[in-house]
């Protein structure tokens, strides 16, 4: 029986999701135990210290777990530097310390107040017993509070590794491999079995440990000896299985970075590919936040990436002019150069611009072809973008030249722009020049007649230590104003479609930057 190829995929890339799942989750997990067992045991006779320990952790699980994975990284970023600068030695802030961090701090509360509860609610009549017959403090809690307190102390345990595995999916946007992987690209590609197959690999693993963890509860709560040790052994054995088929391959040499939207993973599958035919070897960082993949290439912990002039121009370089795009790609060369050393090797032909669209039937039967017509229309009308866009000098800029003041925004994955468009939720979207679905949903862009938003060129970008590799250049040299915006846009429908992968959608994109080639 011959597999959907979308479950082959999913399966194929399983041992790495899940051993980098499993790596986070574990070394998270074993930290949150390390920090609050300790302080929980501390502050079980000292109330103001067990109050404000209990109210800190609380905070913390008040804070969006992306939000909070998201917040380590440019901590550490900076502490890296600074590292760098007063002992020559940093490190890497990207992916698996900032989620170690974030997710060992959200298994906190769970143990810190199961252990406090379950040390609280003991029968003082066993403390009184223990201190008459001249036990010290110390002894009364290993030998006597903690043996008592360890059924529920478990519990915790387990709560904090459910809620950790389950966190852990969202490491995905800060450089972390882990089983979110198949849950952000799914949503960007349509590929719905890489998304329920996600959310079954992260439930099935946090059942299992769960179930593990339960037998070890069991065991502690009845002093058994064989279910604490089968459900430890149970936890070793999965720990390995996952973690072992990454260990046995080969270090890649190269790390391509990745954006979270579909048009990023085609050219990153792309750029894999050429180097993978060049015989180099690399890896790639997917679903990375735009301002967490520019800062992991400045920082070398991405070698190459693709970005959008821009993105660097605004949101960087923080340049409200529009100058022309040959202008603009100079001074980004230069600026990047000199500012973070990161090399612009060229632009890959297409831009991937910004731009305000609207059903077709709706923008002629109210007459509106331009942003400027647009204006007069927006106080009765509703505006659907993706979360980054409202928070973006584009928009504040398009919103001041124009007068745009809508009746509502709604902030949306990028996915659910067009379906909310097509089923009339939303009248206009902040669609993407290069995108497929543009044409396929029969969307009319609106022209920018005062020229508001900046050029768009997708370049290629060089991480510092890699601006002079020889190797490395050559082997993408090819790609260098080799993509016009017609066949970036018939990949990104194809990616997009839910029924094939972004790796074939890249090599057919090759396939026809090749036939150009030979044709001329």
């Amino acid at each position: 029986m011959n597999l959907d190829p979308r479950l082959a995929e999913a399966l194929a890339r399983l041992p790495d999701y899940l051993g980098g799942h499993v790596l986070v989750s574990v070394t998270a997990l074993a930290l949150g135990l390390a920090v609050s067992l300790p302080l929980a045991f501390l502050s079980i006779r000292r109330p103001l210290l067990r109050g404000v320990l209990l109210a800190v952790a609380s905070v913390v699980q008040t804070i969006p777990g992306l939000a909070l994975l998201a917040l380590f990284y440019p901590v550490l970023l900076a502490l890296s530097a600074l590292a760098e600068r007063v002992f020559g030695l940093g490190f890497s802030a990207l992916g698996f310390l900032p989620s170690v961090l974030a997710l060992a701090l959200y298994a906190m509360l769970p143990v810190l107040r199961n252990t406090v509860t379950g040390l609280q609610g003991l029968d003082p009549r066993y403390r009184e017993a223990a201190r008459v017959i001249g036990m010290s403090p110390r002894r009364i809690l290993s030998e006597i509070e903690l043996p008592l307190a360890l059924p529920v102390i478990m519990a915790g345990i387990r709560t904090a590794a459910v809620w950790v595995i389950g966190t852990a999916t969202l490491s995905t946007p800060i450089g972390q491999t882990s089983l979110g992987n198949y849950i952000f690209t799914g949503l960007q590609t349509q590929n719905w079995v890489f998304v329920v197959f996600g959310c079954v690999a992260a439930a099935v693993l946090a059942l299992a440990v769960d179930q593990l963890l339960a037998l070890i509860q069991f065991g502690a709560g009845r002093r058994m000896v064989l279910p604490i040790l089968g459900g430890a052994a149970g936890l070793v054995a999965l720990t390995v299985a996952a973690l072992l088929p990454g260990y046995a391959r080969p270090h890649a040499t190269y790390v391509v970075g990745a954006k979270t939207f579909t048009e990023q993973y085609v050219l990153a599958a792309l750029i894999d590919q050429r180097l993978a035919a060049a015989g180099l070897s690399a890896e790639t960082r997917q679903g990375l936040g735009s301002n967490v993949l520019f800062d992991a290439l400045a920082n070398n912990e991405i070698d190459v990436a693709v970005d959008y002039s821009g993105t660097i121009w605004t949101n960087r370089m923080h340049r409200d002019d529009v100058p022309s795009r040959g202008k603009v790609l100079d001074a980004l060369r230069q600026w990047l150069k000199a500012t973070y050393g990161v090399r612009l090797l060229g632009n890959l032909g297409f831009e991937n611009a910004y731009a305000l669209a609207m059903r077709r039937d709706k923008a002629e039967q109210l007459g509106i072809r331009t942003i400027a017509d647009l204006a007069a229309h927006a106080g009765n009308l509703t505006i659907a973008s993706d979360y980054e866009f409202f928070g973006r000098p584009e928009w504040k800029a398009l919103r001041e030249t124009y007068g745009l003041s809508f009746r509502s925004r709604l902030a949306l994955q990028a996915e659910f722009m067009y379906p909310a468009i097509a089923a009339g939720e939303a009248d206009v979207i902040s669609a993407y020049t290069s995108d497929g679905r543009v044409a396929t949903n029969d969307l009319v862009v609106l022209e920018d007649v005062k020229h508001v938003i900046p050029p768009y060129d997708a370049i290629l970008l060089l991480s510092p230590k890699r601006a002079n590799d020889r190797k490395l250049i050559a082997a993408l040299k090819p790609l260098i104003g080799a993509i016009d915006v017609e066949t970036m846009r018939k990949a990104n429908a194809e990616a997009s479609n839910g029924g094939t992968t972004a790796e074939d959608v890249a090599q057919a994109l090759w396939q026809r930057i090749e036939t150009r080639r030979t044709s001329r």
